[in-house]
């Protein structure tokens, strides 16, 4: 349940909103889910939670804008693959192993594994084939079970079963989970139907692109439209990442495993020269960490790499600490569409924030705060996790109270004979 009326007390606040700031000490009022007031010494009468921030950062909730969660019930076991061995291995050979209870387990276990890290909204990819209805609403009513916000990019399904969802389950666009399409692009025929059906449900579309001109392309066709999220993006030709920002669209860059599956140069530097500020995304949790402090460190380093060895061309801008943050909140809530719903502690916003200890042997003493979240911290340094208002995590602890039998099933899902 969702308090009527939660304070959070004393904290170092990075608000992420230009016209606040970072506080060094302020409250945060949150009633019914929506944050009412940020600033130091407020007085509020029927505050029914206190959380008290005394010695920690408090920030948004991290936004990932690119996960394929249905993998995490295959969490670590391709650490060493390329993109082709990931293909072969985990789309084609497992993949069609997994039965609608395995996917169930794999979309509550990403989803507490976001949580547990201060990650409060996902996009879920979901790139796994759903040969019925059981296997869509597996998928959905783990996400619901969760208390993640999430946006359910729905894909290798059939299209009378996304006009289902949309139609049943997903209709409307106020709720904790909303949907858009995963507008995958397959021959001209293929694609221009599939841009087709996300117009005609009014979804958002995103997609993985990589080398030549795919954004071209689609401009070609006459599907182009605002609100994608074009992921990866590496290798693309000129002209490309400036299309994308001229269609109104966004960039989500996941740096970890661009850099170890082999996509190439995680693509900041072009980003920023076309005016883009990118979102972070974790992609594969077959082969990375499911928490935002990763990417961050990955973004922070590559970006930098780049642009001092000159991978990244001339006079590229060497990242900053709190532009990287930025594209781990406030970013990507602009991907999504939700800026006006989250990404900053903005009055008037929902309330999806963490409290993260500063305490610590490996954070302490604490110089910068913007520099210790992207720098030094990890994700047992959070806290308290609420979204719209509800505490997911408090002291450090979820609070879901199956998770004790949710790990021994995935124990028995690994320990499965034939291969899964």
């Amino acid at each position: 349940m969702t308090a009527a009326r939660t304070l959070v007390t004393g904290g170092r606040v990075l608000t992420m909103d230009p016209a606040l700031g970072e506080l060094p000490d302020a409250d945060i009022l949150v009633e019914d889910g929506r944050i009412t007031d940020v600033r130091q010494g407020i007085e509020a009468t029927g505050v029914e939670e206190v959380i008290d921030a005394h010695g920690c950062v408090v920030l948004p909730g991290f936004i990932d804008t690119h996960r394929h969660m249905w993998q995490a019930a295959l969490r670590g076991s391709g650490a060493d693959q390329t993109l082709d061995e990931y293909f072969a291995t985990v789309l084609h050979t497992l993949a069609p192993r997994l039965t609608a209870e395995d996917l169930h387990l794999g979309n509550l276990l990403s989803a507490l594994g976001a949580l547990d890290a201060g990650v409060t909204t996902v996009q879920d990819i979901s790139n796994v084939a759903k040969p019925t209805e059981e296997y869509t609403d597996a998928l959905l009513d783990a996400l619901t079970e969760s208390g993640l916000r999430t946006v359910f990019a729905y894909g290798h399904g059939s299209a009378q079963d996304a006009r289902r969802v949309r139609k049943d389950r997903l209709h409307s666009k106020d709720g904790l989970i909303t949907m858009a399409l995963n507008a995958e692009s397959g021959g001209d025929e293929a694609t221009s139907r599939s841009w087709a059906l996300a117009r005609e449900l009014d979804l958002p579309t995103a997609l993985h692109v990589r080398s030549g001109q795919p954004v071209t392309r689609l401009s070609r066709l006459g599907v182009l439209r605002p609100g994608t999220v074009f992921i990866h993006g590496t290798g693309m030709e000129a002209g490309e990442l400036a299309l994308i920002r001229d269609s109104g669209g966004a960039l989500s860059i996941a740096p970890a495993i661009e850099m170890t599956m082999g996509h190439g140069l995680p693509p900041f530097a072009a980003a920023a020269a076309a005016g883009l500020r990118p979102s972070l995304s974790v992609d594969v949790e077959v082969a990375a960490p499911s928490d935002m402090f990763t990417q961050m460190r990955a973004a922070f380093q590559v970006g930098r790499f780049a642009a001092l060895q000159g991978h990244a061309g001339p006079d590229a801008p060497l990242l900053t600490a709190r532009e990287v943050l930025e594209f781990a909140t406030i970013g990507g809530a602009e991907a999504l569409g939700m800026a006006d719903l989250t990404g900053s502690l903005t009055p008037g916003k929902q309330a999806d924030l963490l409290v993260l200890r500063t305490d610590r042997p490996g954070v302490a003493p604490l110089h910068d705060a913007t520099a210790a979240v992207v720098s030094s911290m990890d994700r047992a340094d959070v806290d308290t996790v609420l979204v719209a208002g509800r505490i997911v995590k408090r002291d450090g602890r979820l609070s879901y109270a199956g998770l004790p039998r949710l790990l021994a099933r995935a124990e028995e899902l690994r320990s499965r004979p034939s291969g899964r």
